[in-house]
């Protein structure tokens, strides 16, 4: 073998590595940036809207969806490349990091949806309770106008 050739597998060899090792720092960067457990479940608000509010911005995962954007480049990189001898843990980090990434996502539209629709449904009921009052009010001067006509 020339040592051409055994500098240019010295050099894929490296390069493998690296890519490797960008693999699992995109990884481990998405990780860092996910919201913690207590993050999502103590809040802080004084109402509903601001609960609700506050958890939607704590399931931003827009940060750790950027990071596994990456790592997913080098891994289809290094796979394509042939480059990697056993990937599995990384397909399986991957896979396991992007399933999280959606249930924080589906969780964080619901949350959103419900933004939207509490302060809603609070307009209806206080309407909805107006309308019973004044019913209330009606009833109560009817009869008081029958008891007066009865005297």
């Amino acid at each position: 073998m020339s040592q051409s050739t055994l500098d240019d597998d010295e050099l894929f060899g490296e390069a493998a590595s690296e890519m490797r090792d960008d693999v699992e720092a995109s990884l481990d960067e998405a990780r860092a940036v996910l919201p913690a457990a207590d993050d999502i479940w103590d809040v802080d608000a004084d109402n509903t809207l601001g609960v609700l509010n506050a958890l939607k911005g704590a399931l931003d995962v827009e940060d750790a969806e950027e990071h596994l954007r990456d790592a997913k480049k080098w891994y289809t990189m290094g796979e394509r490349a042939d480059a990697f001898e056993d990937a599995g843990d990384l397909e399986e980090d991957i896979a396991a990091l992007e399933t999280l990434l959606e249930d924080v996502e589906t969780a964080r539209e619901q949350v959103g949806e419900l933004t939207s629709t509490i302060p809603q449904l609070r307009g209806t009921l206080e309407e909805f309770a107006e309308d019973a009052d004044e019913e209330t009010d009606d009833a109560e001067a009817d009869a008081d106008a029958d008891a007066e006509a009865e005297a």
